[in-house]
């Protein structure tokens, strides 16, 4: 592993998560929204969130819209499914570029996956109305014929 990522890891005392890649909750807002469905949830939450060369961030899904934000490392690939089942797109975070941007939003209920395109890389992620695993599902964890056609390979 990088060293970097290794100093990442200690200095933000980041835990492994169920996706892949590591993480630590940063900010989890005192206020509470209730969703369209009648869940209430903090109305924000954020993350750091580490991925070392080699490590993937499976297909997984949230249940509100997540932003990706690039803090640094090497480039990140970002995949995401929307929940219509329309086409997949491949994006990239990092440092502004052609074709690459520092931010990126995944919408609720869209499949995601992730991967550093380097050594490493450290991102932010966060999350309205806010994340809780109860609203979280890996692709993994489906039964193959509950999966949406465009991953049941995966």
């Amino acid at each position: 592993m990088h060293p970097r990522a290794r100093q990442l890891i200690a200095e933000l005392d980041l835990q492994p998560h169920p996706e892949g890649g590591l993480y630590r909750e940063i900010y989890r807002s005192q206020v509470s929204v209730s969703r369209p469905d009648g869940v209430c949830r903090a109305a924000l939450t954020t993350i750091f969130f580490l991925l070392p060369a080699g490590v993937l961030s499976q297909w997984h899904r949230v249940a509100a819209d997540e932003v990706w934000h690039y803090y640094e490392g090497d480039n990140l690939e970002l995949q995401i499914l929307p929940p219509d089942a329309g086409p997949a797109t491949t994006c990239v975070l990092g440092r502004v570029a052609k074709d690459v941007l520092p931010v990126r939003v995944v919408p609720a209920g869209a499949w995601q996956a992730a991967r550093s395109l380097g050594e490493y890389t450290l991102v932010g992620c966060t999350v309205a109305p806010g994340f809780d695993f109860a609203d979280f599902v890996l692709l993994d964890d489906l039964p193959p014929d509950q999966r949406p056609l465009a991953l049941r390979g995966h």
